[in-house]
């Protein structure tokens, strides 16, 4: 198994840093992409508060996809998470799936994930954004 031998230090480092900048806890402004200190194009945290973020499958290279459901009852399965803490290897994260009625958003499904880092080869990081935490 590709999770047993591997060390999950690279993107838990991102990964922490992402939890600071959600919970604004840095305001440097020296790096760019997923090591950019702020959320959004600009410093400028009350305007976004998520920087989503999709983890690949070390062993197949997709990004892990996860089924939910709404509060509606509709349901659908979506790649994009919001960091939400670390614990060693491991991330709680929060689903999101994209908002068909707004373009280009992401909202919140209330739903959320662990996963073990070991398992994971790659990480993408998404648009800054703001979503409803509620």
């Amino acid at each position: 198994m590709c999770g047993e031998e591997r060390n999950c230090n690279c993107i838990g480092e991102i990964l922490r840093k992402i939890i600071i900048l959600q919970r604004s806890e840095c305001d440097n402004t020296t790096f760019t992409g997923c090591d950019k200190p702020f959320l959004g194009p600009t410093l400028n945290p009350t305007c976004y508060n998520t920087r989503p973020v999709q983890l690949y499958n070390c062993c197949t290279g997709t990004p892990w996809t996860f089924d939910y459901t709404l509060d509606d009852g509709s349901t659908g399965s979506t790649s994009y998470l919001r960091v939400e803490s670390l614990d060693e290897c491991c991330c709680t994260c929060r689903l999101l799936y994209e908002n068909a009625t707004a373009a280009n958003a992401l909202t919140n499904t209330g739903q959320f994930v662990t996963i073990d880092l070991k398992c994971c080869g790659a990480i993408r990081c998404l648009p800054d954004t703001s979503i409803d935490l509620c």
